[in-house]
């Protein structure tokens, strides 16, 4: 990079400045102050004007960044926090992480300080430098950590450090928005015209200060002078609300109020112009490339031969997939790291019988291939790390590899090692609704793929019971699970053990007891999981003259999970599913049936969620049957009222109960 651009180095020799376009902030809005200096009407501050119940607020965050004369880029950042009470005090806590690989960033200049009122007077109590500690994540990632000192409720406390990197690509994201509501935050870049960054934008706020301007700079001497242009935009938000924790939202970082920079070429001396990563054929190439991911592919592992002949004996490619995906996912043990890059190596991996996420499913992809299964090593991203976005072609959106298998009808499945509950040919639930990156080195093929399961995965119940007139009941359920319900139930069953397990299944309910229960195909993936298991249950209200039942006790949604009337964030179940329940309740001897839950037809207005209910008495019996459907997987916030009405009234259905009475 320096060699590139030595030329325009040489000196400056004048600069003229334009302002473009210029929003200020409104009177009254708080904006930032120098470090060191602070009012004492923060410090007397006890909440915060528009989100009165939060534990902390960030009074301010700044951030400038800016392209030095050898055109490495530094983001200086000041950012200060108001602590309310003791909740809030986890805020003191800070980490910086970077990528301190080859020297691609560095931290430099951190200090940090506690502002605290002691006898009517601003008490300052600086971090001791011997308390930063430097932390190596792995051979990329590092990360400072400090704590602040003497933070109570009341403090402020304050840090600024800048952050360099060697790449001029490298250019830093930033969010405006953060777990605690913001009061003040300005981001300003200047960024030469010989740089073109693909800006995304997530900003729902609108700006209180928005002001371009640009500098005319020359470069060099002579008939050597270089005219360009650095462009500098201010942008700051207030009063942005904190991201809550919603039921069913996708991640933070795909809800966060921020924008990215990607670039995408460069246009040097002479209007020659170089593009970097603007497709995703060229981050494919680039990790086909990789020396610790492409150059993994084919790197022999110990003993390999033995699993490889055992699978080439097998007849078909779905066989010698299971039985491969069966030997990485017993053999290797997960560090909980997801990487799309190696750390240790496969071969080292594999002999430790540890590794990252990338490590192990590029075992399992190179087994794969030596064994003739058509597969492809991918880079996806994880539910929590946040979606990816097909039209910003950043190789960090993605934080996983794993193995893409492609089958008959445009189907696929994704194959991951790393969970040892997963299932070879289901797709893991947290990878769905965003977007893959196959690499196909042979033929040098790369393509994305929007990852989805298009079929419902489905739970069924059989409850069978008989009420007896002292008001109790007694039967037998059978649970059958599915796909992700099958993963999910067995990880807890094998996770917590059997009687926490029971505790799951009865909800708590100390009026109800469970005994013999039985699993079976706990070993077969291709079949549901099926329990089985005894039930005895106290009716409560029941008084001699009138029992009451309510039919629906053993089905999965216990508790409404939308009971906010607002919504900050889309709602993304993960997949479709289906829930049935069948139940026949014997009527007890001496009584008759006094109410019974009217047959219900439930639709969302887009028809995408049904309910139905159907109950009815039969052979002195009650005959109930619950469906509820979910034709997608993904709703939008703006729809939220119409879900949150959906499901409301669904409580209340499931809640319904039916009455006998004596005589």
């Amino acid at each position: 990079m320096k060699l590139f651009f030595t030329p325009l180095l040489i000196c400056t020799i004048a600069f003229t400045a334009v302002e473009a376009q210029k929003i200020d902030a409104p009177a009254g809005v708080p904006t930032t102050q120098a470090y060191g200096k602070i009012d004492m009407a923060d410090m007397d501050l006890k909440a915060c004007d528009f989100e009165k119940d939060a534990n902390a607020m960030v009074l301010f965050d700044k951030a400038e960044t800016y392209f030095d004369d050898d055109y490495r880029i530094s983001m200086a950042r000041h950012k200060r926090i108001k602590i309310f009470n003791d909740n809030g005090k986890s805020e003191a806590n800070i980490r910086i992480e970077y990528y301190s690989g080859s020297h691609l960033e560095y931290i430099t200049g951190i200090d940090a300080e506690t502002f605290n009122v002691v006898n009517g007077k601003v008490e300052v109590t600086k971090l001791d430098k011997k308390l930063l500690y430097s932390e190596i994540i792995d051979k990329s990632r590092s990360a400072y950590v400090f704590s602040f000192p003497n933070v109570k409720p009341g403090s402020v406390i304050e840090y600024k450090y800048t952050l360099g990197t060697q790449d001029f690509a490298n250019f830093p994201d930033w969010a405006f928005q953060a777990k605690i509501p913001v009061r003040y935050s300005e981001l300003t870049t200047q960024i030469p015209d010989l740089f073109y960054f693909r800006v995304q934008s997530r900003i729902t706020n609108p700006f209180v200060v928005y002001k371009t301007s640009s500098e005319s700079r020359s470069m060099g001497t002579g008939s050597n002078t270089f005219t360009y242009s650095i462009d500098i935009v201010k942008r700051a938000l207030s009063n942005i609300h904190s991201l809550p924790d919603e039921p069913y939202m996708s991640s933070a970082v795909d809800n966060m109020q921020a924008i990215i920079f990607q670039l995408t070429s460069i246009k040097p001396i002479g209007n020659f112009v170089q593009t970097y990563s603007d497709s995703w054929a060229k981050v494919g190439g680039i990790l086909a490339d990789n020396e610790d991911f492409g150059s993994q592919f084919k790197r022999k592992l110990t003993n390999e031969e033995a699993i490889l002949a055992k699978a080439k004996a097998m007849k078909s490619n779905n066989e010698k997939m299971a039985y491969i995906f069966k030997e990485v996912q017993s053999t290797m043990k997960w560090d909980g790291q997801d990487r799309w890059y190696t750390n240790d190596g496969t071969v080292k991996a594999w002999d430790k019988k540890t590794g990252n996420s990338a490590e192990i499913n590029l075992i399992l992809y190179h087994l794969l291939y030596r064994a003739g299964v058509p597969a492809y090593p991918m880079v996806v991203s994880t539910r929590d790390h946040g979606k990816v976005n097909p039209a910003f072609t950043f190789l960090y959106q993605f934080n996983r590899a794993v193995v893409f298998v492609k089958q008959p009808g445009d189907k696929y499945f994704v194959m991951d090692a790393t969970g040892k509950y997963n299932i070879y040919n289901e797709t893991p639930d947290n990878l769905l609704n965003s977007t893959g990156l196959y690499i196909d080195r042979d033929a040098k093929e790369f393509e994305t793929v929007y990852l989805s399961k298009e079929t419902p995965v489905l739970k069924s119940i059989f409850l069978q019971a008989a009420v007896s007139p002292d008001g109790n009941m007694a039967g037998t359920v059978q649970l059958n699970d599915y796909s992700y319900n099958r993963i999910s139930s067995l990880k807890k069953y094998k996770t917590d053990g059997e009687e926490k397990y029971i505790d799951y299944l009865r909800n708590s309910d100390n009026n109800l007891k469970l005994t013999g229960l039985k699993i079976e195909n706990m070993e077969v993936d291709s079949l549901p999981l099926t329990q089985r298991m005894d039930f005895k249950m106290d009716l409560n209200g029941s008084d001699g003259n009138y029992i009451y039942i309510t039919p629906a006790f053993f089905a999965p949604i216990h508790v409404n999970p939308f009971l906010s009337t607002s919504r900050s964030t889309d709602i993304d179940f993960g997949f479709r599913d289906n829930f049935a329940l069948s139940a026949t309740y014997k009527i007890p001897e001496g009584f008759k049936t006094d109410i019974l839950p009217k047959n219900v037809t439930m639709l969302t207005p887009d028809e995408s969620i049904s309910f139905r209910r159907i109950v009815a008495e039969q052979d002195g019996a009650i005959v109930v049957r619950y469906t509820l459907d979910h034709k997608k997987a993904i709703y939008l916030k703006d729809g939220y009222p119409e879900l949150y009405d959906f499901y409301k009234k669904l409580q209340e259905m499931l809640n319904e109960q039916v009455v006998f009475k004596k005589g």
